[in-house]
């Protein structure tokens, strides 16, 4: 029988996103170079996957691939071995512009796989903007990680795997606390992770909570065998009175709650292989 001890937990963190600024926290990093040193810090702090976004001159999320392929080649040398996953959002760029960075072939990129509703717009992820993004991903090698914000999406990305546009085994990962979609609910949550292992028994899964649900999807993932994903793009505190000084405070607080559970970190190696993943690419 697997233990807690003999599962490794994976920690993503997300670095920037699209939305924090600095004058939500001055620890927010922006420019390549300061997303380099933030994530260089998270890494030895236990994160074992970077999920990235990249902003232009004026601080505003875009897709542009040469500023991704500077993040990358400073990633592969100062963090070696770490997974690095790029991020194909909407709030970056439009239409096939989201996937324009998958030519870069990094260990991992994001995969949304239906619409809905954010705080202020609609989050637009139409089919065949859906099925290029996963056709690119399977042209280059690169292993989606699935932003599942809804019931929906787990169920559709099984349905890609299972006819061919997706490569198993399926990466899910579990959006919640974003407002207007799905609430950080811990009986969902559990049927998340039970419709998953039916539709798809191979399938790894981790989730992501945002604000001030942070910490409890972090403590859900953790204590019920899954991965879990922190970082200053999903929550720029460490409290309701405290910022969070960096990304790696926030990779030491779930590091903290894999100790309390008897989970280890995952290192990279470990990642890799959990994630089948092949070996760092130079």
């Amino acid at each position: 029988m697997t233990t807690a001890a003999d599962n490794p937990c994976i920690i993503c963190v997300a670095i920037t996103g699209s939305l924090p600024t600095k004058e939500n926290n001055p620890a927010v990093p922006i420019t390549v170079a300061e997303q380099i040193e933030s994530t260089h810090e998270a890494f030895e702090a236990g994160a074992s996957i970077a999920h990235c976004h990249v902003r232009d001159n004026a601080g505003k999320p875009t897709s542009d691939p040469e500023r991704f392929a500077r993040l990358l080649e400073g990633l592969r040398k100062h963090c070696p071995g770490m997974i690095v996953q790029l991020s194909t959002g909407g709030r970056s760029g439009s239409g096939r512009e989201r996937g324009g960075m998958l030519s870069l072939r990094p260990d991992m990129a994001s995969l949304s796989v239906g619409s809905n509703n954010f705080p202020n717009r609609v989050y637009e992820n139409p089919p065949d903007l859906v099925d290029w993004l996963a056709s690119e991903m399977l042209a280059y090698g690169v292993k989606p990680e699935i932003e599942a914000f809804d019931l929906s999406h787990i169920v559709q990305a099984t349905r890609m795997q299972a006819d061919g546009r997706l490569k198993g085994p399926l990466y899910v990962q579990f959006v919640m606390g974003v407002k207007n979609a799905m609430p950080a609910d811990e009986r969902i949550f559990d049927f998340y992770i039970e419709t998953l292992k039916r539709l798809a028994p191979d399938a790894s899964w981790c989730g992501a909570g945002i604000g001030a649900a942070q910490v409890t999807v972090n403590e859900w993932c953790i204590a019920k065998g899954g991965h879990t994903r922190t970082g200053l793009e999903d929550n720029v505190r460490l409290d309701r009175d405290k910022l969070a000084p960096s990304n790696a405070a926030l990779v030491r607080r779930a590091v903290e709650i894999c100790h309390k559970h008897g989970r280890p970190v995952a290192t990279w190696r470990q990642a890799r292989e959990i994630l089948d993943l092949d070996a760092p690419r130079g």
